[in-house]
């Protein structure tokens, strides 16, 4: 049974967080029908130009989704920004600034005891 709101509208929140710890959040009504294309576009696009390009990744809910996919009530559509540095490259460079004998399990905890316990 379809709520009655919904009957005549979407709404729909689209999500996006252009730097560390600023997150964009904008709520929308859409007709029925609307893709997640239409409501990235309705939504961010004059606040943001740097993601009028078409390599841009969406997902609905935390899952990757195509700029056609139909939207369904109370969506959450999230807008991610692409890696700037690679999450490997970043680990090897932060071992290796603090050192095998401070990280993780090769850390000494209590004074005598060894290494990983």
């Amino acid at each position: 049974m379809a709520r009655p709101e919904s009957a005549n509208h979407l709404q729909v929140e689209v999500v996006y967080a252009p730097a560390p710890r600023q997150v964009y959040t904008r709520t929308l009504e859409l007709d029925p029908g609307a893709t997640l294309h239409e409501a990235v576009m309705a939504s961010v696009m004059q606040d943001f130009p740097e993601l009028r390009s078409d390599q841009l990744r969406t997902g609905i809910w935390g899952k990757e989704a195509s700029p056609g996919q139909l939207l369904r009530h109370h969506d959450r559509i999230e807008i991610y920004r692409a890696l700037r540095v690679d999450p490997k490259i970043a680990r090897r460079e932060r071992f290796r600034t603090q050192g095998a004998k401070t990280a993780g399990l090769f850390a000494k905890t209590r004074v005598g005891g060894k290494a990983g316990y």
